[in-house]
């Protein structure tokens, strides 16, 4: 069905269009070129003065796998009183079902969003997961770094190749996009007690370093040309100085593509009488000086919300600042760790407002928009619910002086932002959620509205307000097909699951058929992620992307002793 929308101000990046007036063609899902003179859309909607981009892509929103449904088990009295009372913005991922996550995405614009912690033994159960959030298509990112079978392979110093054959099979298996590391090794040496666990610091038992852990599979992303650099959560989560961490992660990075997650929680200095500051500017140096790191924020939010990761160490240390007072802490045998944590950010608490302050400092002073990305890193800074509220903090100086007067002065005095006078145009909007996050994961199809791209729009009323602007829009188009108007969802219909295609050697998985024969009562397959179980065929449920180069693995792999 041909479709048009009229007059509407286009903002592209891809295409360097800034508001650009001009029509838009689409047809059985995908945007087409203009058609001859003469011809006749089916469909007509003038949208004339009003904003056109692509649909937005969260590249880092925990919305499925065992930790979400573990923070909805321990509060269930929230997600009772959000369904009763269906007033306000829903605080975090325990509130809501996987309907009400696709139809708030949708009404805000987004079309695709990435789950960025998936454990290989979890995968069925997170797809699954995703497959019930209707509209929006999603992605997971597959979890190593503290799987047994990998450490086991690295302190018998095996070849980088069998490294690489097990990352491009753990990735088919498990059918993610991505590799994820979270604070590398830290989950299995919280098994031996361990309770802290920098870059240099050795796992127990296995001999290996975190630097070591995270630079081989981050060898392994790109000797197996993933389009998306590996996603790392680095050591030393919210600790006071840890921007040493974050800057020695970059240098460990040794020039291949990194992506550094939730970089608010890393951007702290230990300067002061608390031992707690702002070190935005010195991590925004590093940033600059590393060409090959991109980071996304994962900006802090007021109000309640629950924290969740498979950051164990981390997630165990702040067990005390529980609000409401209850907690999990989980160990997976073979595998990784995690734990859900609630938790209320409030103004008044010095160290909540300059966790704000810094987010919203890095924000502004980084200047490059193809390199950050928008995050609250969901639900743990903030839910995604609010992202409306953090574009007009971005777009609009006054509005963010305004609310500083209501934070702590305290932690105000010690910050930078006041003297921050930048203001994000639309064009840096659709930039960092749409054309450079599109480009990183390596989802050519999306993030334009280029002919040949998937229809997915956004189209949104101009309004001076840009929180107003952005929480409802005016028309959403998913693979050409209307899902909301006026703010209001009119179809429901199903997402697909992207992943990546990558070659390996398939003697790869003897080794890994041994390993689970050996260790577990359960056999591999029933950890592999099918079409079984989904209402929609394994074509339409599952959209390949390919990796960069085809990748050829050694002829043969030695077994894991």
């Amino acid at each position: 069905m041909l479709t048009r929308l009229t007059g509407g101000r286009i903002f592209d990046p891809a295409q360097g269009l800034n508001g650009t007036v001009q029509d838009l063609w689409f047809r059985d899902g995908l945007i087409v070129s203009p058609p001859e003179a003469g011809v006749s859309p089916y469909a007509d909607y003038d949208v004339s003065g009003k904003v056109v981009m692509a649909g937005a892509i969260d590249i880092h929103s925990h919305i499925a796998g065992g930790n979400v449904n573990t923070a909805r088990l321990l509060l269930p009295e929230q997600h009772r009183n959000f369904m009763a009372r269906r007033l306000g913005h829903a605080f975090s991922t325990a509130r809501w079902s996987s309907t009400e996550t696709g139809y708030r995405y949708a009404k805000m614009g987004y079309t695709t969003v990435v789950e960025p912690a998936v454990l290989p033994a979890n995968a069925l159960d997170a797809h699954l997961q995703m497959a019930d959030i209707p509209i929006i298509d999603t992605a997971g990112l597959a979890i190593l770094g503290n799987d047994d079978f990998l450490l086991r392979l690295m302190r018998a110093n095996a070849n980088q190749d069998q490294i690489n054959d097990y990352v491009a099979w753990t990735l088919q298996a498990t059918r993610c996009l991505g590799l994820k590391v979270i604070n590398a090794g830290g989950a299995n040496a919280f098994k031996s007690n361990v309770r802290s666990f920098a870059l240099d610091d050795i796992v127990p038992d296995y001999g290996v370093s975190s630097r070591h852990i995270l630079q081989t599979l981050q060898r392994a992303a790109s000797d197996i040309q993933l389009p998306h650099p590996v996603h790392v959560h680095c050591n030393n989560l919210g600790i006071p100085g840890n921007v040493d961490t974050a800057i020695a992660t970059m240098e460990a990075a040794q020039d291949l593509p990194m992506h550094l997650a939730h970089i608010q929680f890393y951007g702290y200095g230990s300067e002061g009488i608390r031992g707690f500051s702002s070190a935005a500017a010195k991590l925004i140096d590093g940033f600059n000086k590393h060409r090959n790191i991109t980071m996304d924020v994962g900006q802090v939010l007021f109000g309640q919300t629950v924290t969740i990761s498979g950051d164990v160490i981390a997630q165990y240390s702040r067990r005390h600042d529980a609000s409401p007072k209850k907690w999990v802490m989980w160990d997976a045998e073979c595998e990784g760790s995690g734990g859900a944590v609630p938790y209320r950010y409030q103004q008044k608490s010095f160290v909540n407002s300059l966790q704000w302050l810094i987010g919203l400092e890095i924000f502004l002073l980084a200047a490059d928009p193809w390199r950050l990305f928008f995050t609250t890193d969901h639900p743990n800074g903030g839910p995604f619910t609010r992202y409306p509220h953090l574009i007009r903090l971005l777009m609009d100086a006054d509005f963010r002086l305004a609310c500083m007067a209501g934070l702590n002065q305290e932690a105000v005095a010690m910050s930078l932002l006041k003297d921050l006078k930048k203001e994000f145009t639309l064009y840096e909007i659709a930039t960092m959620t749409r054309t450079a996050a599109a480009r990183m994961l390596g989802l050519r199809d999306r993030g334009h509205l280029m002919p040949g791209g998937i229809a997915d729009i956004a189209v949104y009323r101009e309004q001076a307000d840009k929180e107003a602007m952005f929480a409802d829009a005016d028309l959403v188009f998913k693979n050409g097909e209307l899902v909301v108007k006026n703010g209001d969802v009119q179809r429901r219909q199903p997402g697909s699951a992207q992943m990546i295609q990558v070659q390996f050697d398939p003697h790869i998985k003897r080794d890994i058929q041994a390993y689970y024969d050996r260790f577990y009562n359960l056999s591999l397959d029933n950890f592999a992620v099918g079409d079984v179980g989904f209402n929609q065929t394994d074509n339409e449920r599952f959209v390949f992307h390919h990796s960069g180069q085809p990748y050829h693995a050694a002829s043969s792999v030695a077994g894991t002793k």
